[in-house]
């Protein structure tokens, strides 16, 4: 028994539709990136996902989130929420969490501004003091030198009172320097 012959304008099409739909590697991670998006979407706050234009299914899946407490199933819920987020436009959800990682990113960065600041303080002294009111020259100098010696004491007797209260005052002092800005 022959196969049926085929034209070479058939095949060519085969080939191109086959060339055209997503490889079964490719949709399987396109879920899994769906699942990905589903978790994340579950940490928001719902007063922001209110923002978002989602479906009523997107909704139904989302508040029926609260009710499980099994780990396999809440891993199941997912993957329903993430087949619901695959007929949504994900893009405004995506933004939405490129913006919260990116403030993330900026707070984590301040805090450790302020504590290289800290510790520079505390290490070098006067040094480290002409350079922080050079760069921020609106902090009370009397406030701040007498922090800074009262965190040097504390530091070389153990206690972590007066360098938290150091510490505590430059995140003030920056934060006000960064919002005037």
């Amino acid at each position: 028994m022959n196969p049926r012959p085929m034209s070479p304008a058939t095949d060519d099409l085969e080939q191109a539709a086959d060339e055209s739909r997503p490889s079964r590697s490719q949709i399987k991670r396109e879920h899994l990136a769906l699942q990905s998006l589903a978790e994340q979407l579950l940490t928001l706050p719902r007063q922001q996902l209110e923002g978002l234009s989602l479906s009523e299914a997107t909704w139904v899946a989302i508040d029926e989130t609260a009710r499980i407490k099994d780990q396999r199933a809440l891993r199941r819920h997912y993957k329903r929420i993430a087949n619901c987020l695959a007929r949504e436009n994900t893009e405004p959800l995506q933004a939405l969490l490129a913006q919260r990682e990116a403030q993330a990113r900026a707070a984590s960065a301040r805090q450790h501004q302020v504590e290289r600041w800290r510790e520079r303080l505390i290490e070098e002294g006067d040094e480290a003091l002409g350079e922080l009111i050079g760069a921020y020259p609106e902090i009370d100098r009397q406030q701040l030198r007498s922090l800074v010696r009262a965190a040097q004491r504390d530091t070389e007797r153990g206690r972590p009172e007066a360098p938290r209260r150091l510490f505590r005052h430059l995140r003030a002092v920056l934060d006000a320097a960064a919002s005037n800005t």
